[in-house]
């Protein structure tokens, strides 16, 4: 039997219950929606769908108790003489229209969050709404805007009628204020509880990681996200005893070569090898999402990548490179600073990032002019002030005059590389070795390039039409370069910052983070292929053991051709999961201190892209605790300014 007094209160809570059924319908049929265009391609079978649905249901339920929570304390609180006149029945109805037509355009935004990050809204969400302008205009021109809105507005329009129907006859029904305030006393009880019982992974109970992400609730992972966005570690991730983490970490580091340098660190020093190509200029170009799975040098057989596929026969070919994350940002803090990818923001965002010790300071105290060159504006994701504080001379789209072409990301590639040449040509004029980092912009959405390029369509060609503008204007870059004289004493990098999006149900799914590695040094460094496993914090310490000069460092990477290893390790991190992987073992650190271990029982190959998968393991403790030092110790030496 219902509570008298309660169920007296209810009819004034009708336009909230409504409400709250038309989002749980909505959601439901979202996920099926996703489950349709996104769950076969990631094992999920038809069996599963209940499952995922009635979880799901509950995850909204819950959500429903903190989005719904402000709409309950205004109907508890509202006199009953305004509750029932006419301004409140317009100002109501306006609202109810409006919730229900954020809720489908939501769901709409939903979907090609989904499609594009086969994730509910995560933390590329939370740091893409940091950056507005960029990312609304992405989204404006990548995205059919205007026809969603007024899709959603008119669907709104539907839904509104049959639910105003439904809540208008409880506009004249009395409640008295004690009646009403047991009612918010009810939903308050509840939503304590779930704050402190329910966390948002609580029903992330499936093996497949797009079958947890099904399940999810969008805005409950988004706010989840911008809770740990700026996370303390020890928190939050598993710690050890922190000078037995340190042993165990610089006992790896002392197997990747040099000599550390002191007995609390993890500094190291090397020596300069007499055989090494000496004080070459170094020009990196960090490609925008070029996944290996595009490159024909890797296996792909599109032949999307002419240029590169030529490049890739005259220097080195490291043929197993793995990204360190998914964004820009963490291949920019990896090749930039040799740092795992520890857990919350890059360090390239973080409040404390200048004085981090980097390549470019290290290039710097060799002699080297060092730049960072960017077709954007820097001041996205705080790349301008990351690399002006921390060695590097900026140039960005501010520099870049009369681009030919440019979307909201930046100018095209070409502009960029054009200017970055005329820069390398004041650089060597100056009679100083330079030292640079270039960051393209072209090979992202929406996706638009210069008329005129074969093979590629100036809209609408999609991923494919990026890789291929990518690859046109890395091979103009080159023919051009050619032409200078700083060309011969050059030592050039090809390297993405990141694949292009992550697919799969594995927690971590490797293939996603594949990506091309291209050393050339013309008529200096013969070519061959390189089959060792690497990481994007290899590429400094690689560089300097190619061209021999003595430096001293806190960089976690490993020289691979100098110092190899066959059972080394590669950092990973996903979201707010942090991971290991050594042969074919992955040891995975994630929220609320979990540890587990995974078994890897496929060869990573670009071959099997679709069919890497793992299987849950015994918990291997050795592995588990080098896993912990490798990111509970650079945690810390960043929080306490150890680092810098």
């Amino acid at each position: 039997m219902a509570i008298p007094t309660l169920d007296l209160a209810l009819p004034r809570y009708r336009p909230l219950l409504v409400l709250g059924a038309v989002y749980l319908l909505s959601s439901a049929l979202l996920r099926v929606a996703l489950w349709l265009h996104f769950g076969g391609e990631a094992g999920i079978g038809p069996a599963q769908v209940p499952a995922i649905l009635g979880l799901g249901v509950v995850n909204d339920a819950v959500e429903l108790l903190y989005l719904l929570a402000p709409f309950a304390l205004y109907l508890t609180v509202l006199p009953q003489a305004w509750y029932a006149s006419r301004p409140h029945r317009v100002v109501l109805a306006a609202a109810l229209y409006v919730a229900l037509f954020g809720m489908v355009f939501l769901n709409a935004m939903e979907y090609f969050f989904f499609e594009e990050f086969d994730a509910r809204f995560n933390r590329v969400a939370v740091d893409y709404l940091i950056s507005p302008h960029e990312v609304l205009g992405n989204i404006w021109e990548s995205y059919p805007v205007v026809p969603l809105a007024l899709a959603a507005a008119f669907i709104g329009l539907l839904l509104w009628l049959p639910v105003w129907r439904l809540v208008t006859p409880a506009l004249r029904r009395l409640a008295a204020p004690r009646q009403r305030a047991l009612a918010l006393g009810l939903h308050a009880g509840l939503l304590l509880l779930a704050i402190g019982l329910y966390p948002t992974d609580a029903l992330s109970v499936f093996d497949n990681r797009v079958a947890n992400e099904l399940t999810a609730n969008g805005p409950s992972s988004f706010f989840n996200a911008l809770r740990t966005n700026h996370l303390d570690y020890r928190a939050y991730y598993a710690t050890g005893e922190h000078d037995r983490m340190l042993s165990i970490l610089r006992g790896d580091l002392a197997s990747a070569g040099g000599e550390l340098v002191n007995r609390t660190g993890v500094t190291r020093r090397f020596a300069a090898r007499p055989e090494g190509l000496g004080k070459l200029n170094v020009v990196v170009l960090a490609e925008e999402s070029l996944g290996a799975e595009f490159v024909g040098a890797y296996g792909d057989a599109r032949g999307l990548t002419p240029e590169f596929d030529e490049l890739a026969k005259q220097g080195l070919l490291f043929t197993h490179t793995y990204a360190s994350g998914t964004r820009t940002v963490r291949g920019l803090e990896a090749m930039s600073a040799s740092l795992p990818p520890i857990p919350g923001d890059s360090v390239v965002k973080r409040a404390g990032s200048e004085a981090v010790v980097t390549w470019g300071e290290v290039m710097q105290g060799l002699g080297y002019h060092t730049s960072f060159l960017y077709g954007g504006y820097g001041y996205f994701d705080n790349m301008n002030e990351y690399f002006g504080a921390n060695g590097f001379a900026v140039s960005d789209r501010r520099d870049i005059a009369d681009p030919g072409f440019a979307n909201i990301w930046g100018v095209a590639d070409e502009d960029l590389f054009r200017h970055a040449i005329e820069y390398f040509d004041q650089r060597a004029r100056e009679g100083r070795p330079f030292f640079s980092l270039v960051m393209s912009t072209s090979n992202h959405k929406p996706y638009t390039f210069p008329a005129g390029i074969p093979g590629v369509p100036e809209k609408g060609g999609g991923r494919e039409a990026g890789v291929r503008y990518a690859d046109f204007a890395i091979g103009q870059f080159f023919r051009e370069a050619r032409k200078h004289e700083w060309f011969r004493n050059t030592l050039f990098v090809v390297m993405a910052d990141h694949g292009a999006r992550v697919y799969g149900a594995a927690e971590i799914p490797l293939y996603s983070y594949e990506i091309p590695f291209l050393v050339l040094a013309p008529g200096r460094v013969a070519p061959r292929k390189v089959e060792a496993l690497t990481g994007q914090i290899d590429l400094a310490p690689i560089v300097l053991g190619l061209l021999g000069l003595p430096y001293e460092a806190p960089f976690f990477g490993r020289d691979v051709l100098h110092h190899p290893d066959p059972h080394r390790v590669l950092l990973f991190n996903h979201n707010q999961k942090v991971a290991i992987l050594r042969d074919e073992e992955l040891a995975i650190l994630g929220l609320h201190r979990s540890r587990s271990s995974l078994l890897h029982h496929r060869q990573l190959s670009l071959a099997r892209r679709d069919r890497d998968a793992y299987v849950p393991i015994a918990q291997d403790r050795g592995l588990l605790d080098l896993t912990t030092a490798y990111y509970q110790i650079p945690s810390e030496m960043f929080q306490s300014g150890e680092y810098q």
